[in-house]
């Protein structure tokens, strides 16, 4: 796999492809960053960004890990204190899962977010983003939304300067941060500020084939042990044959080919003992032809998704 097909694997949209290219001509190292907002468990939706990281990191990124605790705070996440602590937790876990500490550098917002310089350039950008702009900017990440704070419509104005003062080349986020990301495309060059390429990762399914929430403890989560990982594949949304929408495929595509060359599926000789795929497109083709059951796909993605937490229980214990 060449430097731009790594840049590229398992993204939904990048803005723009062009300005990405030559961004790779005309930079030996070049930067790249993503803010994390520290608000409770992390999961295999963030983990999306965190394996995009490491693909950046392989292809001569330098990586900038901002734990957003200021703008946690500022979303309804917690106190001060709180979303601090959160922050340390995720810094960890984030490690543990593979971007090297020694290459990455880990920023606080607190750190930079309160200095006079960085409140200046915040307000210059209110004063060219309309009220309507902004709301619309946090449709897909704020809270209450229907009743939204002052404070929510600083958010995304505070991101977009968060890209500036990093000087960073590219943010990456989830597809839910495009809006915010074309705020920051559109507003910084106004202020002296260089447009950034933004690389969007898709919105996984929860495990049950619905939108992932909390409430439904329908994730994987980080911290998870391997009992809880098993009981959670069992009940997992897994149709027979089935390729779209499929949880259990999409954690075989984004979380664990990436990491292993090829999967192993260990099953009785009645049923047709070991079963190797080398890829994803060949694995999504054994699925769908019925060759691979369910519940012997649910196993091996269980297997192999405790095989890659394991550095992270072993950092948190």
């Amino acid at each position: 796999m060449d430097r731009l097909e790594l840049i590229k694997r398992n993204v939904q949209e990048i803005v723009t492809d062009e300005q990405l290219i030559d961004l790779l001509k005309n930079k030996d190292n070049p930067t790249a960053y993503v803010g994390y907002e520290p608000s409770g468990k992390i999961h295999m939706g963030h983990v999306l960004t965190v394996n995009k990281l490491i693909d950046l990191q392989n292809a001569g990124f330098e990586i900038t890990v901002l734990l957003a605790d200021v703008h946690a705070f500022l979303n309804k996440k917690g106190t001060m204190e709180e979303v601090r602590e959160t922050a340390d937790y995720n810094k960890r876990c984030f490690i543990a899962l593979g971007l090297d500490p020694e290459k990455t550098e880990f920023v606080y917002g607190s750190d930079f977010q309160l200095d006079p310089e960085y409140m200046l350039n915040v307000l210059k950008l209110t004063s060219t983003t309309s009220l309507n702009r902004a709301r619309r900017s946090m449709d897909e990440v704020g809270r209450q939304m229907e009743d939204p704070k002052v404070s929510q419509m600083v958010y995304p104005i505070m991101q977009a300067i968060d890209i500036a003062m990093l000087n960073v080349d590219v943010a990456v986020g989830g597809i839910d941060q495009r809006k915010i990301h074309m705020l920051a495309r559109e507003g910084l060059p106004g202020h002296g500020f260089k447009v950034p390429v933004c690389i969007h990762t898709p919105i996984l399914l929860g495990l049950d084939g619905t939108k992932m929430a909390s409430s439904k403890n329908n994730y994987i989560s980080v911290d998870d042990s391997e009992e809880d990982i098993q009981k959670k594949m069992k009940k997992a949304f897994c149709p027979a044959g089935e390729i779209k929408d499929n949880p259990v495929l999409a954690l075989f595509q984004y979380h664990i080919l990436p990491r292993y060359n090829n999967i192993v599926f260990y099953r009785p000789e009645k049923y047709g003992g070991e079963l190797v795929c080398k890829n994803y497109q060949e694995l999504e083709e054994t699925f769908q032809s019925g060759e691979l059951h369910p519940m012997d796909l649910k196993n091996g993605a269980a297997r192999y998704m405790n095989m890659l937490l394991e550095p992270v229980r072993n950092i948190l214990a």
